[in-house]
């Protein structure tokens, strides 16, 4: 049984620090195979070579406080938008920081060390139009709020109007870590939503396989139907709709901390970053249609990664195996999930899908291995604390440094 120990928590680590877990994990990770998967959609894919992995990272923009994601708003202006753990959002433009943030809610976020603060944002696709975007964070009590706030889109320069907000959902939090926190509308329209398994250590409660609390799980809810005192309704295709006992808001469970999750742009595809435990960190994966019938059983805590958690054997009956798997005996920390690169300006990764572990700064590529599973690539040293991956409209990448305070574009290396 491994001896417990503290999670890594969203504080920099220092360079030598880094320089050490980096080198481990490269030296141990190194020609390591995935765990198999036959599970890719049936569309053809383009085998990823993992020898050819090599990545880079340029800052685009800097200063922030704590920045915690990076992401666009769909609505053709090129501007980024920074997430700062204490309650702020930051509009870049052509690398340019504006003074005034986009949103500013310090007064209502909680805590904002560890794993507390804002920490997910989502433009609806009506944003355009709308001004309607999704933001995840945590107030006072230390408790899950998802709210919608509403920006004038008349005028691309202005900020958001913090009196706008419309909370959406909230979800008490037994202990201070493991709140998940990313949101990500889905090729289908509706807004999901990552929530880990309420903290502490080992799933105390059991939440992760109690379908009774959205805790230790992705739900997916659709903002823009309204259901009388409800602000959202419940989409007819969510697996437990109909099923006594659970909460219809559930798509996905039996995970830790899903810190964060994306959908393929291009294929729909799910990936996500479920932060392990003591020993394992986990990237898991769903094909489009897979992902759209949602119900599946991810394994926490009968299982962390791919073994039995603090048991020599376990019942894995119905779980969703993950596609990779890396262990903290070889240096990790924490995964940072990330996405599949669908941009332009390094044609050698479309395709690929990027995560990172946030301790060592190591980023691996994932890809279709030709066979119907995926191949990884040996790791490459990032020199950052990533707390996040992001996109923009085009579909380059971005890293934000939480340890740097920089926002930092992928480059070919």
């Amino acid at each position: 049984m491994t001896t417990p120990r503290p999670r890594c928590t969203f504080s920099p680590i220092t360079p030598s620090r880094r320089e050490v877990l980096g080198a481990t994990v490269a030296a141990s990770l190194a020609g390591t195979l995935p765990l198999a998967a036959p599970r890719m959609a049936a569309a053809a894919r383009t085998a990823f070579d993992p020898a050819s992995f090599t990545v880079g990272f340029e800052q685009v923009a800097g200063g922030f406080e704590k920045p915690l994601f990076v992401t666009h708003a769909g609505d053709g202006s090129g501007r980024l938008f920074v997430v700062e753990q204490p309650g702020r959002i930051r509009i870049v433009t052509d690398g340019t920081v504006a003074e005034t943030p986009f949103l500013d809610i310090t007064d209502r976020v909680g805590s904002s060390g560890n794993e507390q603060g804002l920490l997910g944002l989502a433009f609806a696709p009506d944003h355009a139009t709308s001004g309607a975007f999704y933001v995840d964070y945590t107030d006072a009590d230390g408790n899950t709020v998802v709210s919608r706030f509403t920006a004038n889109v008349s005028d691309a320069a202005s900020a958001a109007d913090p009196a706008s907000e419309e909370v959406i959902l909230t979800q008490e939090q037994p202990y201070p870590n493991h709140n998940g926190g990313d949101l990500a509308f889905g090729p289908d329209g509706f807004l999901y939503i990552s929530l880990g398994d309420g903290g502490s250590q080992g799933d105390p409660n059991g939440n992760g396989q109690n379908l009774g609390t959205w805790l230790g799980k992705i739900l997916r809810i659709d903002p823009s139907q309204p259901n009388g005192e409800t602000p959202y309704a419940i989409p007819a295709s969510n697996p437990f709709a109909d099923t006594q006992g659970a909460l219809p808001e559930i798509a996905f469970y039996g995970l830790r901390n899903p810190w964060r999750f994306s959908f393929d742009r291009e294929t729909g595809d799910l990936w996500i970053g479920d932060v392990g435990q003591n020993t394992y960190e986990e990237i898991d994966f769903l094909p489009a249609a897979e992902a759209a019938a949602g119900g599946q059983n991810f394994g926490w805590n009968i299982k962390e990664g791919d073994a039995c958690y603090n048991a020599e054997t376990c019942d894995d009956t119905g779980l969703t195996v993950p596609v990779f798997v890396y262990s903290h005996e070889e240096g990790g920390c924490s995964v940072t999930g990330g996405y599949v690169y669908r941009g332009s300006a390094v044609p050698s990764l479309v395709g690929t899908y990027l995560c990172a572990d946030y301790c060592s700064g190591l980023v691996w590529g994932i890809g279709p291995d030709g066979s119907g599973g995926f191949a990884v690539s040996t790791p490459v040293e990032s020199g950052l604390s990533i707390s996040s991956f992001g996109q923009d409209e085009a579909g380059e990448l971005y890293v934000t440094d939480i340890g740097g305070g920089g926002v930092h574009r992928l480059t070919a290396g």
